[in-house]
């Protein structure tokens, strides 16, 4: 569970989801990067419908606290180990709803953050269950740094999504490039499962994934939300 402000609120939110529900290949320019990431199910084929995968609620931390590599990678041998950042909107449901329209959708939004759907490539590609496990470890999602009502964000598409990897930028996008818009992806997601008040759909990155290592600082920045920072702790040298 994560404490996250609320613009304009004095009260604070309790991050803790019943789901969390992730989005791959929502972006073109994500899936034309394909080669370089080389994960299994990744192709350069434009999906038909959203592509769903879960991530536990393990993963969630605050602004500011290390995303940790967990040492029981170095048993596997892997030849070359890959740890990723994704920059992503999140939306956090505010209300229940189930097999609702893309109308709909919006009225049962509470707000919106960042998120870092962290992923261990050599997991992910090599796992027979998909992606799963690789991006479910304990600290692989960043949220914050607040959240923003969905009356103060106003037209989510219209958001520039931003990654930093040591101060440099290595993403740098719209949420309009969405092959799926997030009225959309809502509707798609209530067909599927029912969606409670605190369930968080991470909306999927933009082109620019990269790896992470000991001592690098992630910063993901989206308009009307802020920049949430994370530093990077290979857990073999703590």
């Amino acid at each position: 569970m994560v404490l996250l402000p609320v613009l304009g609120k004095s009260q604070s939110y309790h991050v803790n989801p019943s789901k969390i529900i992730a989005l791959g290949l929502n972006y073109r320019s994500h899936i034309a990067e394909s080669h370089s990431v080389k994960v299994s199910g990744f192709t350069e084929e434009v999906p038909t419908e959203p592509i769903l995968f879960p991530k536990t609620p393990n993963v969630l931390i605050g602004p500011d606290e290390p995303i940790v590599i967990p040492s029981f990678l170095l048993e596997y041998g892997f030849e070359d180990l890959r740890t990723d950042y994704e920059a992503e909107l999140a939306v956090i449901i505010g209300k229940k709803c189930r097999n609702i329209t893309p109308d709909e959708a919006f009225e049962h939004v509470l707000g919106y953050t960042c998120f870092n759907d962290v992923s261990q490539r050599n997991i992910q590609t090599g796992d027979r269950s998909g992606w799963f496990r690789g991006k479910s470890l304990d600290t692989f999602g960043p949220i914050g740094p607040q959240i923003v009502l969905h009356e103060d964000i106003g037209n989510p598409q219209e958001l520039r999504i931003q990654c930093r990897l040591n101060g440099r930028t290595v993403q740098d996008s719209s949420a309009s490039q969405m092959i799926f818009p997030v009225d959309d992806v809502i509707a798609f997601i209530s067909k599927n499962f029912t969606l409670m008040p605190g369930d968080i759909i991470a909306t999927g990155t933009p082109s620019g994934v990269g790896r992470i290592h000991h001592g690098d600082i992630v910063e993901i920045e989206i308009d009307k939300i802020g920049v949430l920072s994370n530093p990077v702790v290979e857990e073999w040298r703590k």
